[in-house]
Formats: C-alpha cells, sequence, structure tokens
C-alpha cells in the first residue's frame, strides 16, 4: 500500500494508530482492538437515529437490509411486502411492524452496502479507498440486547467494526484458514474453532480490525448494540497474477495449443515473469480501483445549473470523492474514474493533464496549451457535466 496524505478517514477509524504501523504490525497479520468509550464518535457516519428514520420511512428494500438471527438469515417474505405499483411493485420493501417485532425477538437487522447510497458513508468510504488504495465496502448491524446476530466465522476480506452505540462482545479466535479468497467461506470442517485469543466489549467510539480468516463471533449484553463493519477486499497475489497471464494473450506462445506431451514450446513462464514486473503489478491494482468506482455525486443538478455562469475566471476543483487515472496514447488522451472513459483528442493533452492533476482550486486562464477561450470553456464544461470538476466556491489559486 502506499502511504498517502488522505488521512481523515483513516484517522477517525485507527487513532492513535498510524497507518505506517498498522501495515507492518498489524494488516493480514493479527487483530487489533483500540478502545476509546468515546460516545459520538461514529455517529457522522450513522447515528442511531439514522438508523431508526431509515427503518421507521419505510424505503429500505431487500437486499438493501435483511434480519439475522442465532446465525441464520429470516426468510425475506417474512418481514417484507411487495408494494402494489405500475408498471412494477416495489418488491421487497420493508413491512416495519414486522421488521420491529423480529427486531425485539432478538433478530439483528442489517444494513448493507451503505457506501452505495447512504452519503456519509459513501464519502467516507471514498477516503478511505484513497488511502488504503483498496476497495472498501460499508454495512452496518443492529443488534438488540442479549442477541447473536452471527455464529462464528471468518470473513473473506479485512473488516473495520466501528462501535457505534450500545455494546458488543467479541470473541475472537485463530483462523484455521489463512487470508481466504472471496469464495472460500468458513465451514465446520475447516477447524473448529479454539481458545479465543482476544475477548473484548467494544464500547461507542471503539474500533475493532480483523484480518480476513480470523474465527470471530459476537454478543450483545443488557444493551443494544449498533456497529459498521467496514471492508476492505484487499488485491492479493492470485488477483496479480490473473491479471498478468490475462495480458499474455498478446503473446504467440501463450496462444498455441497444448500438445499431448505438456510441454510449452517456449518458457512460458519467463514470459509470464515479464509481466509481473513491480511497476506492472501496482499500475493494474490501481487500475482496478480506478475502473470499479461508482460515482460518488454531491448536487450534480445545482453544478449543471451553475454552468450557465461559467466564465474563465470561474474557479473549480476536481471532485473530491473522484479515483481517477489518465492514459495518454499516440491517438488520445483517455481520462479513467467512475467506472468510465472521457476520451479526449491527442492535442489537448496538457490542458487534461493540468485538471488531471490539480490539487488546489483553478480557473479556466490557468490551462496550459494551445486551446482558445472557447475550446477551454467546452472542455472543462464537459468535465462538470462528467463529474469529474465541481464548481468550486472559494476564489482559484
Amino acid at each position: 500500500m502506499t502511504v498517502t496524505v488522505e488521512a481523515g478517514a483513516f484517522a477517525h477509524c485507527f487513532d492513535p494508530i498510524e497507518l505506517r504501523e498498522l501495515l507492518a504490525e498489524y494488516w493480514e497479520r493479527q487483530p487489533l482492538a483500540l478502545t476509546r468509550d468515546e460516545p459520538g464518535r461514529f455517529d457522522d457516519l450513522l447515528a442511531p437515529e439514522d438508523l431508526d428514520a431509515m427503518l421507521s420511512s419505510g424505503r429500505l428494500r431487500y437486499p438493501a437490509f435483511r434480519l439475522v438471527k442465532a446465525g441464520t438469515q429470516l426468510d425475506v417474505s417474512e418481514y417484507t411486502d411487495d408494494v402494489p405499483w405500475r408498471p412494477e411493485p416495489f418488491a421487497g420493501t420493508a413491512d416495519v411492524d414486522r421488521v420491529v417485532r423480529e427486531y425485539a425477538a432478538g433478530a439483528t437487522i442489517v444494513l448493507q452496502a451503505l457506501h452505495l447510497h447512504h452519503r456519509p458513508l459513501a464519502r467516507f468510504s471514498r477516503a478511505l479507498e484513497q488511502v488504503l488504495g483498496e476497495p472498501v465496502q460499508a454495512n452496518a448491524y443492529a443488534t438488540p440486547r442479549d442477541a447473536q446476530g452471527l455464529g462464528v466465522h471468518h470473513d473473506t476480506h479485512d473488516v473495520v467494526c466501528l462501535q457505534v452505540a450500545g455494546e458488543k462482545r467479541w470473541l475472537v479466535y485463530p483462523p484455521v484458514f489463512d487470508l481466504p479468497l472471496p469464495h472460500q467461506h468458513y465451514r465446520s470442517e475447516m477447524g473448529e474453532p479454539g481458545e479465543p485469543i482476544l475477548d473484548v466489549v467494544l464500547r461507542p467510539g471503539d474500533t475493532l480490525y480483523l484480518p480476513r480468516g480470523w474465527l470471530h463471533e459476537a454478543r450483545t449484553s443488557d444493551t443494544d448494540s449498533l456497529h459498521l463493519t467496514i471492508g476492505l477486499k484487499v488485491y492479493a497475489w492470485i488477483d496479480a497474477v490473473r491479471a498478468a497471464v490475462d495480458e499474455c494473450a498478446s503473446e504467440l506462445d501463450f496462444r498455441r495449443g497444448v500438445s499431448d506431451s505438456g510441454e510449452p514450446v517456449d518458457d512460458l513462464l519467463a514470459l509470464l515473469r515479464g509481466r509481473l514486473h513491480p511497476a506492472a503489478v501496482v499500475e493494474r491494482r490501481r487500475e482496478r480501483l480506478v475502473r470499479t468506482r461508482r460515482p460518488v455525486r454531491e448536487a450534480q443538478l445545482s453544478q449543471l445549473r451553475a454552468l450557465d455562469q461559467l466564465d474563465l475566471d470561474t474557479p473549480l476543483m476536481p471532485a473530491a470523492t473522484v479515483i481517477a487515472g489518465l492514459e495518454v496514447g499516440r491517438s488520445d488522451v483517455r481520462l479513467v474514474f467512475d467506472g468510465k472513459e472521457v476520451i479526449f483528442p491527442p492535442h489537448v493533452r496538457h490542458e487534461v493533464e493540468f485538471v488531471a492533476a490539480a490539487e488546489s482550486p483553478f480557473c479556466g486562464r490557468d490551462l496550459p496549451g494551445a486551446l482558445d477561450a472557447k475550446g477551454r470553456l467546452v472542455l472543462l464544461r464537459r468535465l462538470v457535466i462528467e463529474g469529474f470538476l465541481r464548481l468550486h466556491d472559494g476564489p482559484a489559486r
């Protein structure tokens, strides 16, 4: 991982541990519990009243939420309805009364993929991605007192648990299957958990980091609990090798048929090794992140209307939630972000490079290159519409 200056989201989770210490001492190695007993620390991400409002509004729909109890997922038909509407019903809509009854009877409410549809966690997750260089996801677990949602299990991605409200006791056991891949879920035949190596009660403001593969279970006591689970989906070496193998499709010897002897015509491993140069691996890892991030937009309609006033003195700034890559070729320049490519002709290379590298507000007059005033405004307008740039409230640099 590359250490960056975008440390706000990281500090929110791990303070006083710094990124270098996390990577050197704990990452993929051992759990880390940070007890603060700091009520309200994570309320900016999802406060208990936010959860209550989401549920009570009736707008929750499966699979954005589900219910689990004592390690078992409840049948979704038991707590959702299909609300009649034309031309299609709103399927899997939460029946608020039934959800509340199940919660009172010991079921955990799981809010899923909050990084996609809850703005505070969307922005937080994107900021954490900028620090770690890995995809981030966010779920929430609301567990009633004296209850357990999930039994002993391991996660197939690294997990950061942020205790928002109430208390939860975590029992953590050594892995029986180290660093599992996404399809390698825990099964009892892998081995039974041994003695817990960590027995900790998380209170509001506390953090627990668990590398993937570490067995764990969590229980409430006499208080309701709300915690966030931040999932970190790392780019493993098997991903790096697969990506390198895919690139070997351009090599003739990799396209030859396998003979009956099974002997390769040439040294295929040498060809593959050339594709696994460290710089190439790091570049593919970054490309995966850039090409798979979904947009996190803010006031986009207002930005569109503000373009009516755009001129060469209007301050602009790359959107804080954009993770981008720039690909410069002979025939075009490609700005890659939010799962798309915005393609420009090669003669605007210097202007696009300037915009992509901007770290402070600028205006159209600041652009290098040979574009005239009209061309600069066309370029900037397009980048605002695409969501890469935002009109900035303050002055340009």
